[in-house]
């Protein structure tokens, strides 16, 4: 070991070993106490080389679980031995260093690590087994990409194997708040009655109403009794819950944005539901275009638009509310609001017309989409019917992880947690927006303000799908914005960055810029 940088040495060495499959995913790091008496060092180096991979998203500590690797770092396809995951470069300057051969120190025989030359970066049982970076033997894994899409078009990206991961709607899943989730969990259950353990109030735990109509009034500045909360499993079921409701009032046709969410559009076509698309521009959704649609209802994401990012202009709120007034009815789909960078986020518009919008939030980019807990405030005419339609669907959501929600927006510990992943989010943005002017010179970035997500739009003359297909098959996947449009437009991607670290998203998007150079 080298007598200066210490911490940096051994997390790289660590990098090399998780990225060529030597530590796979899900093995155990070997305690900081033992490590340091194996390699004679102080243990506040082993500590300071775990922080630095935790940082860079590879490993996450478990408390009693100890330190656990969660992704493999990029590695450039062809990369040899000589490649560094924090070297931004594809290859070594200087002289190659030869790999660290056999198991690490404190690895040997240990459960969950594997031997060198036979270990995978993706644990058993996922849809491949190849190294990050490689190309598959069968060719590129371009099926996502290779007709229009369909309804399992986000199945088959997400099971797509990928060394770099940019595809929009993921929070960093890494920092959920497991300690505090458990202790919530384990105050719950000290409490819990033997009757709140059998079938509960569809509409969703009187508790959980409660708290969701405190955190809407603090964060979004929308006033509600909890008897008008629903709690639903995220908004795909407040969308399909929609469904029956929006035609028995004879709206068949819910006009959305265009570009717009492709995964909300499948929702109401599922439903029976036609999808006139109107143009968004600077300041959002062109009301003139709404109008001229004949639809009675629209879909909208004014905190943020998806996949743009445009935050709906104050004039633009006032004509829509104006075709609102005129009987239009708004499902306003507040997706990621909480996640603002440069000031606090713009009010809801529920918070403004509330008999004449249909307002849907979630857990899902503030926690885990794995929760699958959401909320729906509709007008008072449509509430009992949606009630009924969620009874029917699943009698409510489990009780339990209610509670343990409604624990964590009560004490303070769910508004920690956002400060934290904000800060954590920005960062990784800013990362994005470096890499694309390096990588991508000539690309326009839109909606950076807020979000997990930022768009890119380019000039060359290259499909996006075929550059997502290019992209994929060299290990970086991320979604095409024609997949979002209707309308013809600029081609683009959409590009997510609060699931990724800072150096995969340069490497990932440095990636994106010679595969779209070399398809120019």
């Amino acid at each position: 070991m080298p007598v200066g940088g210490k911490a940096e040495w051994l997390a790289g060495r660590l990098r090399e070993a998780i990225a060529d499959g030597r530590l796979a995913v899900g093995s155990r790091l070997p305690p900081t106490r033992v490590l340091a008496a194996e390699l004679r060092v102080s243990r506040g180096v082993i500590t300071e080389a775990y922080r630095r991979l935790a940082e860079d998203g590879h490993v996450e500590g478990r408390r009693r679980g100890g330190t656990v690797v969660v992704a493999a770092p990029f590695r450039p396809a062809g990369a040899g031995s000589g490649y560094r995951s924090g070297n931004r470069s594809e290859a070594p300057s200087g002289p190659v260093r030869a790999p660290l051969r056999g198991p690490l120190p404190g690895t040997s025989g240990a459960p969950g690590t594997t031997p060198p030359g036979t270990g995978s970066p993706y644990p058993p049982g996922t849809p491949s087994r190849r190294a990050p970076g490689t190309l598959p033997s069968g060719g590129p894994p371009a099926a996502p990409f290779r007709h229009a899409p369909g309804a399992d078009v986000f199945d088959a990206l997400r099971n797509a194997p990928a060394a770099v991961d940019l595809t929009p709607g993921k929070p960093d899943l890494t920092t959920f708040p497991r300690t505090a989730w458990l202790r919530a969990e384990r105050a719950v259950l000290a409490e819990l009655s033997a009757e709140h353990l059998g079938y509960g109030d569809p509409r969703g735990a009187p508790a959980l109403r409660l708290a969701v109509a405190g955190w809407l009034a603090r964060m979004r500045g929308v006033r509600v009794e909890p008897d008008e909360v629903l709690i639903v499993a995220g908004t795909a079921q407040a969308l399909t819950l929609l469904h029956p409701v929006l035609r028995g009032d004879s709206i068949d046709a819910v006009a959305v944005e265009d570009p717009g969410s492709l995964g909300a559009r499948q929702h109401l076509h599922n439903g029976g539901l036609t999808t006139p698309p109107v143009p968004v521009d600077a300041d959002g959704v062109r009301v003139d275009a709404l109008r001229a649609t004949g639809a009675r209802a629209v879909l909208l994401t004014p905190a943020h638009q998806f996949p743009t990012g445009v935050v709906t202009s104050g004039e633009r709120r006032r004509e829509l509310l104006a075709w609102a007034r005129d009987g239009g009815l708004i499902l306003e789909d507040d997706y990621d609001a909480e996640h603002r960078y440069d000031r606090p986020p713009v009010p809801a518009l529920r918070a403004l017309l509330a008999d004449r919008v249909c307002y849907m939030g979630s857990v899902s980019k503030l926690l885990a989409p794995a929760l699958r807990i959401g909320w729906l405030l509709a007008p008072s005419r449509y509430r009992s019917d949606l009630v009924d339609a969620k009874r029917f669907n699943d009698l409510g959501n489990a009780v339990l992880p209610q509670l343990v929600l409604a624990g964590l927006m009560e004490s303070g510990a769910l508004e920690r947690h956002l400060r934290l992943v904000r800060r954590r989010h920005r960062d990784r943005r800013d990362a994005m927006i470096a890499a694309l002017a390096g990588h991508l010179p000539g690309g326009t970035v839109h909606g950076a303000a807020a979000g997990l997500h930022l768009t890119v739009t380019y000039t060359a003359d290259v499909p996006d799908t075929e550059l997502a297909a290019a992209a994929l098959a060299r290990g970086v996947k991320r979604q095409p914005l024609s997949w979002h449009r209707q309308l013809p437009g600029p081609q683009g991607l959409v590009l997510g960055y609060a699931a990724t670290a800072p150096g995969a998203i340069a490497q990932g998007v440095a990636v994106l810029g010679r595969t779209l150079r070399a398809l120019s």
